[in-house]
């Protein structure tokens, strides 16, 4: 009698992981104006602590927030046991022949990068909001544009095709109005006007949770197609801006739209389901909150229908969130899920 193979069920576990690297860049570049470059010091660091908090876990598939410079996020990627070929991050390519960025890295505001160990079979770039997600923004016009346009890359693992997405939508950030040459037009100190700028920040991540939401329904609407949506949300799982990217609570009067619906991978976990209430990636105005999210399709419910896998447990790595902010290689913290296909 033929003998089944014990490993094979363990051979289709992956880990997928996602963080925020703060301003990730090589040493002695300048990214933003008003910031020192970093020395060959501070750069050591920004790559030992991330190797650290995931040594022993190490993630097959890694999404990436806040990448200035591929070549940085591949020094990391070897650090962490990938090669440097299998990092993409197109939009902070250091390649002299990149259309994107003619070897420049990441200009104006920091990109997305993505390292697999499983094959990438197409990637792409979302960068324009489909008509239904354009809005006009107070004082500011027409929003229609990702300001850090998502990346989308399609991986085969184990044979089976997932999309995997990260964003990393606006934040809480008041949005303020400049003149061309970067000066104030607004008081920072008024509180009325500080009002209107966090409206329009907020009317922008509503903008971009939108058009991102449009795109991965077309992807998942009667495909029984697996999908990974991972990054920083900049707000918490239940807020109105991340139901609008995933559509959980829908689930709760329409069964059908599980078809569409993202769930969150914490919450749907199969053990060690009380991490989910201790848990936190970031410290906003010194209060803890999850803002960095892992939301996985239908595919992934251990008692779905139409399951191709599950998420067996969810892991948060914030210890570095306690230390002096000086002393944080980044003010977010890791999010990892350890997910078996079947």
């Amino acid at each position: 009698m033929e003998q089944s193979n014990p490993a094979s069920k363990k051979d289709k576990i992956f880990y997928i992981a996602t963080s925020n690297l703060l301003n990730f860049a090589l040493p002695n570049r300048s990214y933003y104006a008003n910031m020192q470059p970093y020395t060959d010091h501070q750069y050591q660091k920004k790559l030992t602590v991330p190797y650290e908090l995931s040594k022993n876990d190490k993630p097959d598939i890694y999404a990436f927030q806040e990448v200035w410079d591929e070549k940085a996020l591949q020094d990391l990627a070897v650090k962490l046991g990938f090669e440097p070929s299998q990092v993409l991050a197109p939009v902070a390519s250091n390649d002299p022949s990149s259309a994107l960025t003619a070897g420049r890295g990441a200009q104006d505001t920091p990109a997305l990068g993505i390292i697999s160990k499983h094959k990438v079979l197409e990637w792409q770039l979302l960068t324009d909001f489909p008509d239904l997600a354009v809005i006009d923004i107070p004082d500011v016009g027409l929003y229609k544009r990702f300001n850090r346009p998502p990346l989308v890359a399609m991986i085969e693992v184990y044979g089976q095709p997932i999309t995997v997405i990260t964003a990393h939508l606006k934040s809480k950030r008041p949005y303020y109005l400049r003149d061309e040459q970067g000066n104030r037009l607004e008081d920072y100190d008024d509180p009325l006007l500080r009002v209107r700028a966090k409206l329009r920040s907020l009317c922008m991540r509503a903008a971009e949770a939108a058009a991102l939401r449009l795109f991965m329904i077309d992807i998942l609407h009667n495909t029984r197609h697996p999908l990974i949506l991972l990054g920083d949300m900049n707000d918490v799982t239940d807020s109105v801006t991340t139901q609008l990217l995933a559509e959980t609570s829908e689930v709760i009067y329409d069964k059908a739209m599980r078809d569409v619906a993202l769930f969150d991978a914490a919450r749907v976990q199969t053990s060690y389901g009380w991490m989910k209430d201790v848990a936190y990636t970031h410290l906003y105005q010194g209060m803890p909150e999850v803002i960095d999210q892992l939301f996985v399709s239908e595919e992934f419910l251990v008692d779905g229908k139409f399951s191709l896998g599950e998420v067996e447990r969810v892991d948060y790595f914030n210890d570095h969130l306690k230390h002096d902010y000086e002393d944080r290689y980044s003010d977010h913290g890791i999010v990892r899920a350890k997910i078996k296909l079947k």
